[in-house]
């Protein structure tokens, strides 16, 4: 059953005299159970997307319904079935976290004693036992995420609105958000998440979809993706790449092995059969030829090397720039 369903979804921004178009003709659909990952990088309409299925955002034109219900005509019913945690993060206020839970359980209809049950089971599944009376603005931030997930669950949701959750983490407080969100699977909520974290991606998500430009480039699950790029990957990292990069792509093109060769800054992805094989005799003629290699390296395809020859540039170096759409 799908539980989302876009069809031709756009929405625009006007930013002073432009239009920006974050979403463009978006089509869209999960099925129930799944952990779907929409990933991209920073600006690609990722947020958009997700706000619009919240409800928060009103689509300009399209048609999309969620948990069967139709976002325009009957958003009330899709807040009823959907939870959702947003990036933005305060710095909180003088209020406990308990106090937050218990009000999140009371706008959800939960009487007295059936919304102090509900905090109680949600304090003890997010481990929070030592820090829950303390004013939130003491939270660290992975203590803040996991008040944040427990109130996105308050009411049981059968779907789970993640925008980009692992954001300004450090290592452990991730991966103890990813056990959560691989249990909340387990428990039978379907996780709808955004990301620009590869490895997020690659690690939690049954099938994503990657948009660039506010438009999907590319579908499926994390291996069929990384399936479609064939061979192995060799990358050199020249240390004249102003003048380098193309000098090395005109004498590497029609070597044998070369499938096809992209480009991004300093690098050259060069997509080659027999990997080992292939770096060597590379690394060879480009030594030979007088272009200096800073670094080589050989990896197996990835989601970046999927996100690169669908849009030209790499995931890894589009995140650092661009603002949240």
């Amino acid at each position: 059953m799908a539980l989302i369903d876009l069809e031709d979804v756009w929405k625009r921004f006007r930013v002073r005299s432009a239009v920006v178009e974050a979403v463009r003709g978006l089509d869209l659909h999960v099925v129930e159970g799944e952990i779907f990952g929409f990933l991209g990088p920073n600006g690609a309409g990722k947020s958009t997307t997700v706000r619009i299925l919240a409800t928060l955002l009103k689509p300009d034109q399209g048609r999309a319904r969620v948990a069967g219900f139709d976002l325009a005509r009957q958003p009330a019913r899709v807040r009823e079935c959907i939870g959702y945690v947003g990036q933005v993060r305060g710095s909180g206020d003088g209020a406990t976290g308990r106090a937050h839970i218990l009000f999140q359980a009371h706008a959800y209809g939960m009487a007295g004693t059936a919304a102090r049950q509900r905090m109680q089971e949600l304090v003890a599944q997010f481990a929070m036992e030592t820090f829950i009376d303390r004013p939130i603005r003491t939270y660290s931030g992975g203590q803040r995420r996991r008040l944040d997930l427990a109130l996105g669950i308050v009411h049981r949701p059968k779907i789970l609105f993640l925008d980009e959750p692992s954001l300004g983490l450090d290592p452990q407080s991730r991966a103890y958000l990813w056990d959560e969100v691989r249990r909340l699977h387990a428990l039978g909520t379907t996780v709808f998440l955004t990301t620009h974290y590869l490895e997020e991606a690659d690690s939690l998500c049954d099938r994503l979809a990657i948009i660039d430009g506010g438009k999907i480039v590319a579908e499926g699950t994390p291996a069929k993706l990384k399936q479609q790029i064939a061979g192995d990957v060799v990358t050199f990292r020249l240390t004249r790449p102003e003048t380098a990069v193309e000098q090395a792509q005109q004498l590497l093109r029609n070597q044998p092995g070369v499938r096809e060769m992209k480009s991004d800054q300093a690098e050259l992805y060069v997509y080659v059969d027999q990997g080992e094989e292939a770096l060597v005799v590379l690394l060879h003629l480009l030594e030979g030829a007088g272009i200096a290699v800073q670094s080589v390296a050989l990896t197996r395809p990835s989601l970046d090397d999927v996100f690169l020859q669908q849009t030209g540039r790499s995931l890894r170096e589009d995140t650092a720039n661009a603002i949240s759409l």
